[in-house]
Formats: structure tokens, C-alpha cells, sequence
């Protein structure tokens, strides 16, 4: 069986304290419409990633279903930051007419045939759905990306440290960007593939792809008119 600790083992610490949701965060930012009044952050964790939101939208509400997370989250979050202690599955959400709900390192942890139709309900029509989650390994359909991931991440672990060690930054530092609420090593349920054909099932024209440093990237645009008809807009294209 093959276990989620492929990030660690045999992994230097100095070149791989640094964090790859943290590294994402750019990416999903780049999915928010514009304008955009108000975002939904489900998994938010302690907040880090709700206050990066909070400078791009009017209103955030951030979503965990861990009390000590939503507490921290409170602390630190800007007054647009609404936060909640809540499950998306079995608690409403805060709003139905969200311009983007997005999420980041916690989708894997859901039942997406359960959990996707949920949050495409609280969007409004043309509303974007962005996430950036964990795969299963899938070594027959991906080594060339782990290889070169493998190695991508071993050199970005020693320019991080060298900006550290000579200029005091912390880009993309582990040690700011961990869920103390959620396993730090855990093995994802489905792989890039897999996740593709779940999603596809429930919500049509939604995208999947696999990101270098072990995630996928899902995106998914609300129709604004029935499917069939031909002014329905286009699957949304996401930029890396």
C-alpha cells in the first residue's frame, strides 16, 4: 500500500520546510472573478488563506469544522472575514449566491459526489468554483510529473532557504502554512483520474489537472443558462 509520506521520505529538512498549498495560493487567487463581492473559504483552517481573500473581495465567510482552527482564524482574520464553525455536508452554508467558493488542501478530505453538488448550489449563476487538493499517487499515469517534481522541489527547498538565511523571508514557510486541525500526512482516496471522473459525473464541464508539487487543481464555472442552449457559457479555463 502506498502511503502519503512519499513527501518526507528520504527528504533533507532544510530543502523541504516549505509549503506547496502556500505555493498555490496565487493560483487559486487568479480564479476569482471580477469583480468579486463575496467568497466562500471551506477547509480554512487558521485563516491564512481568508485573509489573502479578504484583499481581493468584499466579504469573505470562511468555513472549518475544526472549533480550535475557527478560533485562531477569528484572531487573525481583516473585519470582512466572517468565520465559521461548520460542515459543508451537513450544516448550511452561510450564503447561496456566492460569487467563487473555493478551497484549498481540503477537499480530499470529503466525499466529492456528496460534497461538490453542495457547493455548486451556493454559487450564483456564472459563480467559479476553484480548489486545490491532494491525489492519491498514481505512479502509471504520472511518474514523469513526480519525477520532475521530485527535483523542482528539492531545488525551490534550498532557494527558499538561501532567501531566508541571507534576506530573512519566509516564502511559502512550512512551518506558517500547517492545519494542526487536520493530518499532517495522510493518503489521499483518489487519484487526478479519478477525482476528474467524480467531479465530471456531478457537475459537467468541470475541469481537472494535475499541479507539479502533489496537487490537482479542479475549477468549475456555474452555467448562466440551461446546458443545452447555445449562448451557455464555456467550461472555465484556468490559468497556472
Amino acid at each position: 500500500m502506498v502511503t502519503g509520506r512519499r513527501h518526507s521520505v528520504a527528504v533533507p529538512r532544510w530543502s523541504h520546510n516549505w509549503s506547496h498549498n502556500a505555493y498555490y495560493q496565487r493560483l487559486l487567487l487568479r480564479q476569482l472573478p471580477r469583480p468579486c463581492r463575496r467568497v466562500l473559504d471551506v477547509g480554512c483552517g487558521a485563516g491564512e488563506f481568508a485573509a489573502r481573500l479578504a484583499e481581493h473581495s468584499d466579504q469573505v465567510d470562511a468555513v472549518d469544522r475544526d472549533a480550535p482552527m475557527i478560533e485562531q482564524a477569528r484572531q487573525t482574520t481583516p473585519d470582512n472575514v466572517h468565520c465559521v464553525l461548520a460542515d459543508v455536508l451537513t450544516d448550511p452554508l452561510p450564503a447561496k449566491d456566492y460569487d467563487a467558493i473555493v478551497s484549498i488542501s481540503a477537499l480530499h478530505h470529503m466525499p466529492l459526489p456528496e460534497t461538490l453538488p453542495v457547493l455548486a448550489a451556493g454559487l450564483r449563476p456564472g459563480g467559479i468554483l476553484a480548489a486545490v487538493a491532494l491525489p492519491r499517487l498514481d505512479l502509471r499515469h504520472e511518474w514523469p510529473v513526480e519525477f520532475v517534481a521530485a527535483i523542482a522541489h528539492h531545488t525551490l527547498g534550498v532557494v527558499f532557504l538561501a532567501n531566508r538565511l541571507l534576506w530573512g523571508t519566509s516564502t511559502f514557510s512550512h512551518e506558517h502554512h500547517t492545519r494542526t486541525g487536520m493530518p499532517v500526512v495522510m493518503n489521499p482516496p483518489l487519484t487526478t483520474r479519478e477525482v476528474a471522473r467524480q467531479a465530471a459525473a456531478v457537475l459537467p464541464g468541470v475541469r481537472v489537472r494535475r499541479l507539479l508539487f502533489w496537487r490537482y487543481l479542479l475549477t468549475w464555472e456555474k452555467p448562466v443558462f440551461d446546458a443545452g442552449s447555445p449562448d451557455a457559457p464555456r467550461p472555465l479555463r484556468p490559468t497556472e
